[in-house]
Parts: structure tokens; C-alpha cells; sequence
């Protein structure tokens, strides 16, 4: 899990195609004011207009690994199933497993 960009206040002067970059790639980052954080940046999308911030917040942190599904749903103000129901909704998968791993979990289940 990757850690998000962060970028101070005066990083905006030398840095801003940085930032700029990062939303476009669908990255939200972290700008600071003496070292504290100040300001989240979300990249301006689809899905924020369709989803409004909580939830296409939560929706990208999850799609990116940055935080777990129950982290996801309460960040987005669902209940689980509710939140599982949204990613379907947005064609994301509420379980990303490698193949391999897939199958040893469904041998043990059986």
C-alpha cells in the first residue's frame, strides 16, 4: 500500500504539475501547512459528481489498497453490504484476489 503524496504549502510553487499529475491519475494527496495537514486534494471526476465526496473518497482509497473494505464503507457513511453493493454498482471488486490464492481458499472451503 502505497502512501499518498504529500505536498507543503510551499512545494505548490515548485511542485504543482506534481500535484496536478496526481489527479489526473485519479490520486488524491495530502498539502501541509508547517508540517500539519491542511488540505486533501481529490481529483475532480466523474465519480465525485456522481457519488458526492464521502463516497467517491472511499471508493478510490479502496480501488488503490489505501484502505480496508470496512475502513471504505464507513468512510463513505454505508453500511457494509451497502458499500459492497456501491462498488458493484461502479464495477469494482470487493475482493481482489490472485488466482492462486483463489483457489487455495475455495480447496480449503471444500
Amino acid at each position: 500500500m502505497e502512501p499518498l503524496d504529500i505536498f507543503s504549502i510551499r512545494d505548490l510553487r515548485t511542485r504543482s504539475s506534481d500535484l496536478v499529475k496526481d489527479a489526473e491519475l485519479g490520486q488524491p494527496a495530502i498539502i501541509t501547512k508547517r508540517g500539519r495537514p491542511a488540505i486533501l486534494a481529490v481529483p475532480f471526476d466523474r465519480r465525485l459528481i456522481d457519488q458526492g465526496i464521502h463516497r467517491a473518497l472511499a471508493l478510490t482509497l479502496f480501488e488503490q489498497q489505501r484502505i480496508t473494505l470496512a475502513q471504505a464503507s464507513k468512510l463513505a457513511g454505508l453500511a457494509l453490504d451497502e458499500f459492497i453493493d456501491l462498488l458493484g454498482r461502479a464495477g469494482l471488486p470487493a475482493v481482489d484476489y490472485p488466482p492462486e490464492e483463489l483457489a487455495e481458499e475455495m480447496d480449503t472451503a471444500l
